[in-house]
C-alpha cells in the first residue's frame, strides 16, 4: 500500500508539473467540497447496490451467513479493515487516475484534432475501458467474464466524461471494491475482514464476482450515477473539460 502510494503521488504530480503541464483539475481532481460532496455520493450509490446483491443472493439460496467481523490474518477486526480500506483507496483512485484522468484524458484531447469531439470522447472511452477490463484479466477465467469489467470500465468512463471530475468515479469504484468484499463479504479474489461473512454457495455464472448478479447491480450503479449527474447539472451533455487542454 504505501508504495503504491508513493508512486500514485509521484505519477500525479509529475503528470502535472512534468509531462502534461496542466492543474491537477485537468486530471479530474478538483479537491473542493463540492468534489468531496459527489466521492460520497458515488460511495453511498457503490454501497447501496453491493447492499442488493447480498440481498438478491441470500433470497435466491446462493449465499449464507457465515458470521460477523470474521478476519483470517493476524491484525483484530477494525485495525485490519482500517488497513484494507487505505488499500483500496489508493489503488482504485490509482487506476481512477491512470486510466481516466490521465490516458482517457490524452487521448480524447489529441483526436480532437482529427476527427469531431463526439467521436474523438467515444475513441478515448473505448481504448481506456478495454486497457481496464485487459488489468484484470488476472481475475478471468473465461472470456466471457471480460464483460463485466467492460461494463464497470464504461460506467467509469461514462461518468468521467459527462462531468469532467473523478470524484463520483473514485468513490463509487473505491466503495464498490471495499463493500463488496470487507462489509457483505462477496468477494472471491480479495481476502479481506468480512463485517458481514457469507459463504458464496450459488453457480458462478450468477453469483461469482463476474457473475450476472454483479453485472446487473453494477448496470443499476451506472444508472443511479447517472441520475444523480442529470439531477445536479441537468442534461446531460460531455464536458468541456475533457477535450480543452488548460494550462497553468
Amino acid at each position: 500500500m504505501t508504495s503504491i502510494a508513493g508512486i500514485l503521488t509521484g505519477a500525479v504530480l509529475l503528470s502535472a508539473r512534468v509531462f502534461d503541464r496542466r492543474p491537477l483539475s485537468g486530471f479530474g481532481l478538483s479537491f473542493d467540497r463540492e468534489w468531496w460532496h459527489s466521492v460520497a455520493v458515488g460511495g453511498l450509490i457503490a454501497t447501496v447496490i453491493n447492499a442488493g446483491a447480498l440481498g438478491v443472493s441470500l433470497a435466491a439460496g446462493w449465499a449464507t451467513f457465515n458470521g460477523v467481523m470474521q478476519v483470517s490474518g493476524e491484525l483484530p477486526f477494525l485495525p485490519a479493515l482500517g488497513v484494507v480500506f487505505a488499500y483500496i483507496v489508493v489503488a482504485a483512485t490509482w487506476e481512477e487516475f491512470i486510466i481516466r484522468g490521465a490516458m482517457l484524458t490524452n487521448l480524447a484531447e489529441g483526436a480532437a484534432g482529427f476527427i469531431p469531439r463526439w467521436l474523438a470522447i467515444a475513441f478515448a472511452v473505448t481504448v481506456s475501458t478495454l486497457v481496464f477490463a485487459f488489468l484484470h484479466g488476472a481475475k478471468v477465467t473465461h472470456l466471457s467474464q471480460y464483460g463485466y469489467y467492460l461494463i464497470a470500465g464504461l460506467i467509469l468512463s461514462g461518468v468521467y466524461v459527462l462531468t469532467g471530475e473523478l470524484a463520483l468515479s473514485i468513490g463509487f469504484h473505491v466503495f464498490y471494491n471495499f463493500t463488496q468484499s470487507a462489509i457483505f463479504g462477496l468477494g472471491h479474489s480479495q481476502q479481506t475482514p468480512e463485517l458481514l461473512a457469507a459463504d458464496i454457495i450459488g453457480p458462478s455464472q450468477w453469483v461469482g464476482e463476474e457473475g450476472l448478479v454483479f453485472v446487473g447491480f453494477a448496470l443499476l450503479g451506472g444508472l443511479l450515477l447517472l441520475a444523480y449527474v442529470r439531477w445536479r447539472d441537468g442534461p446531460l451533455e460531455l464536458s468541456d473539460r475533457i477535450t480543452t487542454y488548460h494550462t497553468r
